[in-house]
C-alpha cells in the first residue's frame, strides 16, 4: 500500500436542513489531492445540497469546510471561483442566447485583472490580456472537440453537446478543484464514452498539448463526481462515498463500495 494522499478539503460534521427535512446529517469527509472521488447515492440523498455548500450557493447551519487549512464554509460563490473552484451543474445552466464560444470567454470574466477604464477603451494592456484569455478558450475548444459549434448559439445545441460546453465553461476558470454534478445525465452509451474520457483527460492533464490553459496542461488534480451511472462511477473514481437520506453510509474503493451491505440496502431495499 501507497502514502495516502494529502487531504485538500476536509468537511466536518455538516448540516444543513429545509424545513423539516435533513439535507445534510453531521456530514464529515476528506477530498484528497491527486484523486477523483465519486459521492453516489439514491435521488434525494443530499448529493447536490452537498456540492453547493461546497462551491457557496448553500450556506450550511452547522459544520466547517477547510481548503489547504483554510476555512472557506461561508465563502461567497465568486471568491471560491477565485481560489481555483468550478463546478458543472445537474441542469445546464448556461447563458442560452450565447455563442459556445461567448459562454467560455463569460466564464474567464473572474480572471481578468484590468479594470473597467482600460476594456471600455480597450488600451493596448487590456487588449493583450483578452487575447490570452482567447488563447485559452481555444485550448479548451480544440479539448472537448467543439470547433464544429464554436459560433452557434448555445440553445439550439443537442442535449450533449451542451453539457460539452459546460464543463468547457468550467475549465475555462482554471479549477484546482473540479465539482461535476451527473454530468453525464442524459447522455447515450456514445456521448457518456466521451464525456468520461474528457474527465480522465482533464485529470491526467495534457502536457504541452494546451500550453494556454494550466487546467488542461497540468491537469485538475482534485475532482468531485456526483453521478447514477454506477459503470462510469467504478471505471474512472479512485474512491467512493455514499450518501442516503442526508447521511454519509459508506466510504471506499470501487470494490470496496460494490460489496457493502449498506449500499445495497440504500440502493435495493431491505431483504424480505
Amino acid at each position: 500500500m501507497g502514502t495516502e494522499k494529502p487531504t485538500r478539503i476536509r468537511v466536518e460534521d455538516l448540516g444543513l436542513a429545509f424545513g423539516g427535512v435533513r439535507a445534510l446529517d453531521h456530514i464529515s469527509l476528506e477530498i484528497r489531492d491527486n484523486e477523483i472521488l465519486a459521492i453516489i447515492g439514491p435521488n434525494g440523498a443530499g448529493k447536490t445540497a452537498f456540492l453547493n455548500c461546497l462551491n457557496g450557493f448553500y450556506l450550511p447551519e452547522e459544520g466547517e469546510i477547510y481548503y489547504d487549512g483554510r476555512k472557506i464554509t461561508r465563502m461567497r460563490p465568486y471568491k471560491l471561483a477565485k481560489l481555483g473552484f468550478a463546478r458543472t451543474f445537474q441542469n445546464i445552466e448556461l447563458y442560452t442566447g450565447l455563442s459556445t464560444l461567448d459562454n467560455l470567454m463569460a466564464a474567464r470574466h473572474v480572471l481578468m485583472n484590468q479594470n473597467f477604464l482600460a476594456d471600455s477603451v480597450y488600451l493596448g494592456w487590456a487588449k493583450k490580456e483578452e487575447i490570452e484569455h482567447r488563447r485559452t478558450v481555444e485550448d479548451i475548444i480544440d479539448f472537448l472537440e467543439i470547433e464544429h459549434v464554436r459560433n452557434r448559439v448555445v440553445a439550439v445545441l443537442p442535449y450533449g453537446l451542451r453539457k460539452r460546453v459546460e464543463l468547457g465553461r468550467a475549465l475555462a476558470l482554471e479549477p484546482k478543484v473540479l465539482l461535476l454534478d451527473e454530468p453525464m445525465a442524459g447522455m447515450n452509451l456514445e456521448e457518456k464514452e466521451d464525456m468520461a474520457r474528457f474527465i480522465i483527460d482533464v485529470f491526467e492533464g495534457q502536457g504541452a498539448t494546451y500550453p494556454h490553459t494550466r487546467a488542461l496542461r497540468d491537469g485538475v488534480r482534485c475532482i468531485v463526481l456526483v453521478e447514477h451511472d454506477m459503470r462510469v462511477v467504478m471505471d474512472i473514481a479512485d474512491r467512493i462515498i455514499v450518501f442516503d437520506f442526508g447521511r454519509k453510509i459508506a466510504e471506499g474503493t470501487p470494490a470496496e463500495i460494490k460489496s457493502n451491505p449498506a449500499v445495497i440496502k440504500a440502493y435495493l431495499g431491505q431483504e424480505t
